[in-house]
């Protein structure tokens, strides 16, 4: 078993974590390689497993970088909700015999190639999402206004702070604080949402996989920005188009077999839990 380590050495009490995770996966297989999340991890290497240490952030840049290389990834969680990452130090160590094993639990998830073109129709950028492709205002902080069609079929136009266009992984972050559905990630779906749309009537919608979400800006600020899983940056003008679009690949990530979507969102999200009552007489 060939083991790539994964981490952002950046962040704070990383060191401790990887040294014991480097011994649990020597007693398991051979580390093959070694880089922090944010390097480019050369073609050469080779791995039958990625061991990312961090949290969502550093999860979500490991799968853009190894999705095309078919890597299961088995995330260590040091963040603090842990979402992607499926495992604490103590259950990987736990569980380290199956997880890099020969027949883990893998979970295959749509991830979105976004691809921004100028006025004149060139291709300006393209880069991949695990979570969500976000069109937001930016200073001055004044409204925008994007057009926005769905495949083939004119959407409307529309004033707001922008548009969030999430995978079903995605479905739970930005999507859901904006009041947006959340997806089954077994589902390929793209949840297309609104932010502060200027209207009663935008609604959000899901549409199919195949379908690809095109959001042309009409009206920006000097900060409007495309932003894809919170981390990476490109600026935006007017006539500049988003296009987001199912990847032809599948992110992996091994999970553990006896884990339930469901109960992951009332552990972490707390979903439909009570609210604090008062005893009575209180």
């Amino acid at each position: 078993m060939r083991v790539l380590l994964l981490t952002a050495r950046a962040r704070k009490g990383t060191g401790e974590v990887l040294e014991r995770v480097r011994a649990i996966v020597r007693r398991h297989g051979e580390i093959a390689a070694e880089f922090d999340v944010n390097e480019p991890i050369p073609a050469e290497v080779q791995a039958d497993r990625a061991v990312v240490v961090g949290g969502d952030g550093t999860i979500m840049a490991a799968l853009r970088q190894l999705v095309d290389r078919a890597i299961p990834v088995v995330g260590v969680n040091i963040g603090r909700l842990g979402f992607l990452a499926e495992f604490s130090l103590a259950e990987f160590e736990a569980r380290a015999g199956q997880v890099l094993g020969p027949g883990p639990a893998v979970r295959q998830r749509m991830v979105l190639r976004v691809t921004v073109r100028g006025a004149d129709g060139a291709p300006r950028y393209e880069g991949l999402a695990v979570n969500d492709a976000v069109v937001t205002a930016g200073p001055p902080f004044r409204m925008i206004e994007l057009a926005l069609c769905l495949g083939d079929g004119h959407g409307p136009e529309f004033l707001g702070d922008g548009i969030i266009i999430a995978t079903p992984v995605g479905s739970t972050a930005y999507n859901a604080s904006a009041g947006g559905p959340i997806v089954h990630p077994d589902v390929e779906a793209i949840v297309v949402t609104p932010s502060a749309a200027h209207s009663l009537a935008f609604r959000p919608v899901v549409v199919p996989s195949h379908v690809d979400v095109t959001a042309r800006v009409v009206r920006a600020n000097e900060g409007t920005t495309l932003v894809l899983d919170g981390h990476i940056n490109v600026a935006l003008r007017v006539g500049d188009t988003v296009v987001a679009g199912r990847h032809h690949g599948m992110a992996r990530v091994v999970a553990r077999a006896e884990s339930s979507y469901w109960a992951t969102l009332v552990d972490k999200m707390r979903w439909a839990e009570s609210p604090n009552y008062r005893a009575p007489g209180t």
